[in-house]
């Protein structure tokens, strides 16, 4: 009973002192650059102003993923029936395979968009 309880716990604290660590860090920065009289809009350098908004690159990456996976189903149970291929191999190994294909292809189409948008 004490053991799983000592484990919630220490990675209860564990995470705890991560955030604090990064985000006190953080402040501390910004505050040592704000005193050298360092512009603001350093803080907010992730942000394009022409960048695709990032709901379409989500629901590009998610399709890509879905129709991957149902690709690899397809090429499994091919990979099943042609060439008696045991089940567990065919199966997953097919679908893990044109899931990476899928995000691959994701990555790539977004990178394409990112450079239209700038």
């Amino acid at each position: 009973m004490a053991g799983p309880v000592f484990v919630f716990i220490s990675l209860f604290i564990v995470i705890f002192g991560i955030c604090y660590l990064y985000f006190s860090t953080r402040n501390k920065e910004r505050l040592a650059l704000i005193e050298k009289g360092a512009d603001a809009s350093i803080f907010v350098k992730g942000k394009q102003e022409h960048a695709p908004p990032v709901w379409k690159i989500l629901i590009l990456n998610l399709a890509l993923l879905l129709m991957g996976i149902g690709a690899g189903i397809i090429i499994g149970g091919v990979l099943r029936s042609t060439f008696s291929v045991q089940w567990d191999v065919a199966t997953f190994g097919s679908i893990f395979l044109m899931a990476g294909t899928g995000l691959l292809i994701g990555f790539f189409l977004t990178r394409k968009m990112d450079k239209e948008e700038s």
